[in-house]
């Protein structure tokens, strides 16, 4: 695929952003849910070419996985600071991995000035019956350390495999995300070995400015390519105002000098429609539906669904469908009540959906057309 990071988005003009927040869950399901394994709770899916999985959990181990349940944990796996939200975060596999074997892993990392998020690279290896991450290497580490939770920490390839885009949440520090020299609060844009792109908006600058795309982030657990090139991000917003954003590069995006919701102690934050010169969302969730996990569907199996987002909801224990009108405006199509918090959302090579929930135990389910 052939597109251009950030040129393809902010084409179009919207009026208003779409407040899905007050939508009921379907009544009935298009799809069977079936469980597949249990997990310690699970925090991200990766699929392997192959069909198999890489399903990470939050204390700190990380399995591979197949289709049938059968779990081998992988060995060397860095140690990690597994509090609250923090742990063992996201994987994505390289762009490159059928000949390379490389994977990426983001983790809360102990610190003596406090846990901090990082990006490590390693290759996973398959050989004599056993699965490790060899030559673990850190290739990125947030600056400064220390905070709360709100780690963010997801990991997004751009469609040509060259370069990978990483969320950063404001580690429950909100004025950080909009000091620009803080690696928090923010989506980052770096080479496939951890350095800085030339061509990033402030590639003259050093260290985070130079490394950042967007800014204005409050806790990011969602960051997926449409296939259109267009790159998505969810965030959770303080209490009401979850946002869906379409990622521009450059843009500032409010948090914490605007929300469509209100900080925890009922003291109110000014809206988006204050500010127009920063970014409002498209699409955002008063009551919040805590979204996590994001997957653009492009399989076969539910062709109904083809060009949807399909997001995991915590607090609304909902699995999400977002379609996108021709404009390019999305809505929420769809909600459909699973009992359980979701975490994470994976289509596999076959086009099934992977969902896995954020419990101890977690399940991981299967999701397939209704015969």
């Amino acid at each position: 695929m052939a597109f251009v990071v950030g040129l393809v988005a902010g084409t179009t003009a919207h009026a208003d952003s779409i407040n899905a927040g007050g939508r009921k869950p379907s009544a009935v399901r298009p799809f069977d849910a079936k469980s597949i394994a249990e997990f310690d709770t699970p925090w991200a899916i990766a699929f392997l070419p192959d069909g198999r999985m890489l399903i990470t959990e939050k204390p700190g181990r990380m399995f591979l996985v197949t289709q049938s349940g059968q779990k081998r944990d992988i060995g060397n796996v860095p140690a990690v600071a597994a509090r609250g939200q923090n742990g063992l975060l996201d994987v994505a596999i390289s762009s490159g991995f059928a000949t390379n074997s490389q994977v990426y892993i983001t983790y809360t990392e102990p610190s003596a000035e406090g846990s901090r998020l990082v990006l490590t690279r390693a290759e996973l290896s398959l050989a004599n019956d056993r699965v490790t991450l060899n030559d673990p290497k850190v290739i990125w580490r947030q600056t400064p350390s220390g905070g709360g939770g709100q780690p963010g920490g997801i990991i997004a390839f751009d469609p040509q495999g060259t370069h990978l885009f990483l969320t950063v949440g404001d580690r429950m520090q909100p004025t950080s995300a909009q000091d620009p020299r803080q690696a928090r609060g923010k989506v980052l844009r770096l080479n496939l070995d951890g350095s800085t792109p030339s061509d990033n908006p402030q590639a003259e600058d050093k260290g985070v400015p130079a490394q950042t795309w967007t800014t204005g982030h409050r806790n990011p657990y969602g960051l997926a390519f449409a296939s259109d090139g267009r790159l998505w991000l969810h965030e959770m917003g303080p209490r009401g105002g979850d946002e869906l954003n379409l990622i521009v590069q450059g843009k500032n995006y409010g948090w914490p000098l605007v929300s469509n919701g209100d900080n925890y102690d009922g003291t109110p934050i000014p809206r988006h429609a204050t500010r127009p010169n920063l970014e409002a969302p498209l699409l955002y969730w008063d009551p919040v539906i805590a979204p996590a996990g994001l997957a653009f569907y492009e399989g076969a199996m539910f062709p109904q669904w083809k060009g949807s987002a399909l997001i995991g909801g915590l607090r609304a224990q909902a699995l999400v469908r977002v379609a996108f009108r021709p404009d390019g405006q999305p809505d929420e199509a769809e909600r459909w009540d699973m009992g359980n918090r979701i975490r994470d959302v994976a289509v596999a090579p076959d086009g099934a959906v992977w969902i896995i929930e954020d419990d101890s135990p977690g399940r991981l389910l299967r999701l397939m057309p209704m015969n």
